[in-house]
């Protein structure tokens, strides 16, 4: 017999990995949003109830709740290295993985009593053998249960409940999260595509899993457009998986009375639920209606993806950085400054298009250093980055340039010493000098009184450039700094800058509007 897509999930109950079975957990209502800090408050309310009884229904809200609080941490990991995330992976690991096998075991029973009759041998083989390891598996899972450590699990809501806050539901940089992992499962559905081996499928079932619940957790918005898609497709995907663990199940020992017939029936069944299920899936996924390509349309493009992976970038810095008015105040002098050396044609290193790009992601993220160690931060900032994977709609040229900016902004100054700024090409080098120059500089400015960037200007001479800053300091001390700040650049530009300090531009004074008199029919009607 053949059940479809729908008529199984009515059958089977959730076979699994239909999580919306069950009324009482319907995510992604209208007009609600259950971000992290639901879920979290979830797994305790479903933990009392499995400690009660480990039935089918309350294992998978409890494991539901688990995973969505799994999935959001393993993406928040990537904006934020802040230890809260993978300490509560941790706490509820090996619930989650207990729980699994619990479940999986429940949800085979269910295939197996939909794809046989009650008098078929080689059902009641495996039901009984199922049945024993739920028992098991149900007992050890209460233990697990009674153990959670509530208390951190608590502790840790409090922590993450602000640190979410880092990626704002339904903006850009919640929009590039989702299209990453769009991208990845992507990559995994095309790979599916070339082989009927079970690893490949299962490895996409993952991959869409992930993008589902980033997408219910970081837009909401979209989730009510997307949600119900989404759920098929992880349903017939979960129903491959389950189909190929029934099969293995099958083979992996019967009674000598189980007849190779009645065998070779059993995986003829499963094959052709499997097929049909896959089939299905293909034509949801490929030709001009492809899922994927809606998906896709829907999340950033173009100048949007770029201005959403400065936002995923911004998140990170925010997460990171220890003194974000500082680093304001920086990025805002680094920008000026930038432009006006752009504006009188500097170096040709300012006119490149991708510059000014390099120079607002350095002058966010150059602040990072410090949270992960203060006695070297700039190494600990590109080490960092160096592990990021490259962001969408950048070169990883571009990436690398970045990451050697963010480390020469302080220190030492890049030379032939460094073994990996001596293998980058000259041009390369002088971009890496002349921006990371900018950021030193725009750090000494700011630590000799040029709090803000307005009124900086930069003027051209046939020998010199100079840099006009209202409130600059006028001290040998302030000297000493600016010299070995502007170094890098004058280097670089192979002229001399000469930073002169000029009055702040007088303030704007907005007097309070006069009241006009009313005419006297208005004055009559009051």
């Amino acid at each position: 017999m053949t059940v479809g897509p729908n008529q199984g999930a009515a059958l089977h109950g959730s076979f699994g990995h239909n999580e919306m079975a069950s009324t009482n957990t319907v995510p992604g209502s209208p007009g609600e949003h259950r971000g992290l800090n639901y879920w979290m408050e979830r797994v305790l309310r479903e933990l009392e109830k499995v400690r009660s009884t480990p039935d089918p229904e309350a294992v998978h809200d409890l494991r539901v709740a688990l995973r969505r609080c799994r999935s959001v941490a393993t993406v928040m990991e990537e904006v934020d290295p802040d230890p809260a995330w993978p300490d509560m992976r941790k706490l509820g690991r090996k619930l989650f993985r207990q729980l699994g096998e619990l479940r999986d075991t429940q949800v085979l029973e269910d295939w197996v009593k939909t794809l046989s009759q009650e008098t078929d041998p080689i059902r009641q083989r495996i039901l009984s053998e199922l049945s024993a390891r739920e028992s098991e598996l149900g007992t050890a899972a209460g233990r697990v249960a009674n153990r959670f450590d509530e208390k951190g699990w608590k502790k840790l809501e409090r922590t993450l409940r602000s640190r979410a806050r880092l990626i704002p539901a339904d903006r850009l940089a919640a929009e590039y999260l989702a299209l990453e992992r769009l991208e990845a499962a992507k990559e995994l559905h095309a790979q599916a595509q070339r082989t009927d081996k079970p690893k490949a499928w299962h490895e996409l079932r993952i991959g869409v899993k992930r993008f589902r619940y980033t997408v219910e957790s970081l837009l909401p918005a979209r989730y009510q457009v997307w949600g119900d898609d989404l759920k098929r497709i992880q349903d017939l995907l979960g129903d491959v998986h389950d189909l190929d663990v029934l099969l293995t199940t099958l083979g992996d020992g019967g009674a000598t009375e189980e007849s190779e017939e009645l065998r070779h029936a059993w995986v003829e069944r499963i094959a052709s639920e499997r097929h049909h299920r896959i089939e299905t899936y293909r034509q949801l996924t490929l030709g001009k209606t492809s899922l994927w390509h809606t998906w896709r349309q829907g999340l950033p493009e173009g100048t949007r993806l770029e201005s959403a992976a400065m936002a995923r970038l911004r998140a990170t810095a925010k997460a990171l950085d220890g003194n974000p008015t500082r680093t304001a105040q920086v990025y805002q002098l680094a920008l000026k400054l930038f432009g006006g050396l752009k504006r009188v044609e500097a170096s040709p290193v300012f006119a490149l298009k991708t510059s000014r790009k390099l120079m607002r992601a350095a002058a966010r993220l150059h602040g990072i250093g410090a949270a992960l160690d203060r006695k070297s931060p700039q190494k600990a900032a590109r080490n960092y980055l160096r592990e990021m994977a490259t962001p969408l709609s950048w070169t990883a040229e571009e990436w690398d340039t970045l990451i050697n900016i963010v480390r020469y902004h302080r220190g030492a100054l890049p030379g032939a010493k460094h073994k990996s700024f001596a293998r980058l090409t000259n041009d390369q080098q002088k971009s890496i000098s002349a921006l990371a120059g900018v950021l030193r500089l725009s750090r000494a400015l700011r630590k000799c009184g040029v709090a803000s960037a307005d009124g900086l200007r930069v003027e051209k001479s046939v020998d010199a450039l100079l840099v006009q800053l209202p409130g600059l300091e006028e001290s040998e001390e302030a000297a000493a700094r600016l010299a070995a700040g502007k170094y890098l650049l004058e280097s670089s530009l192979g002229k001399a800058l000469l930073l002169k300090p000029v009055p702040p531009a007088p303030k704007i004074v907005q007097l309070p509007r006069r009241e006009e008199p009313l005419p006297d029919s208005a004055a009559a009607s009051d």
